[in-house]
């Protein structure tokens, strides 16, 4: 073996924490490594790509402090680590959804909990934000039609305790989510106050209060799900 090559060897031991079998570290042990290593290229491409969809896998690298083929050992291509991030972001969601069906506090208390976390934790973001940039799995339409179904249940059970206008349906949140995430302004502390206030806003036009009925009719899930076809 030449010494670059031993040298590159070391190097993807570090990054990988996948020695070879000669290695004193237990199995699990660098499994252990893999997951923390996965995790913060994971974060980094959270942080990248949000602020950026158009910015290079190698921002991505950079910005978690791994190398690049490390990186593409786990990822083969931009495409397919944007399909992990928007189904991460979709189970995220998912668990925000079970959290909210199981708050069996005030029920526009415990919608408004809701809504706040999803702003707050940019659980919905990450799909809309990445709209058209992959080709969906299978896994993904799954996780999809899995997350609209229960926010239907959050929506009728929120309607059925009257604190909810009649009107609202998926599609709705859906956008209001993608409108929210979308504010960028000065530091993240102030775009994540930003966010909230315009939330608050739209909270009050959310609740089943008298007033104008909403123009137009609603998103239909046909509509929605088109934003990710390519």
């Amino acid at each position: 073996m030449q010494a670059s090559e031993a040298s590159e060897s070391v190097e993807t031991a570090k990054e990988t924490g996948e020695a070879d079998a000669s290695a004193k570290a237990p199995l699990s042990g660098r499994r252990a490594q893999a997951a923390r290593n996965d995790q913060l290229i994971l974060a980094a491409a959270r942080a990248v790509f949000l602020a950026d969809p158009e910015a290079p896998i190698a921002a991505v690298a950079e910005r978690a402090n791994v190398g690049i083929s490390a990186l593409y050992r786990r990822y083969r291509s931009k495409e397919e680590l944007i399909q992990r991030l928007s189904l991460d972001g979709l189970r995220r969601f998912i668990a925000e959804e079970e959290k909210a069906l199981a708050d069996e506090g005030e029920p526009w208390e415990a919608f408004t909990r809701f809504m706040r976390r999803c702003v707050e934790t940019g659980t919905n973001s990450l799909t809309a934000r990445f709209a058209g940039a992959f080709t969906p799995t299978e896994e993904t339409y799954r996780e999809g039609r899995r997350a609209s179904a229960l926010l239907q249940q959050i929506l009728d059970r929120a309607k059925a305790a009257g604190v909810l206008r009649t009107e609202i349906v998926v599609g709705d949140l859906s956008l209001i989510f993608e409108q929210l995430q979308a504010i960028h302004l000065g530091d993240e502390q102030r775009t994540g106050q930003l966010r909230l206030r315009y939330l608050a806003l739209m909270l009050d036009a959310l609740h089943n209060v008298s007033g104008a009925a909403l123009p137009g009719p609603p998103p239909s899930w046909e509509e929605i799900a088109r934003m990710y076809d390519r």
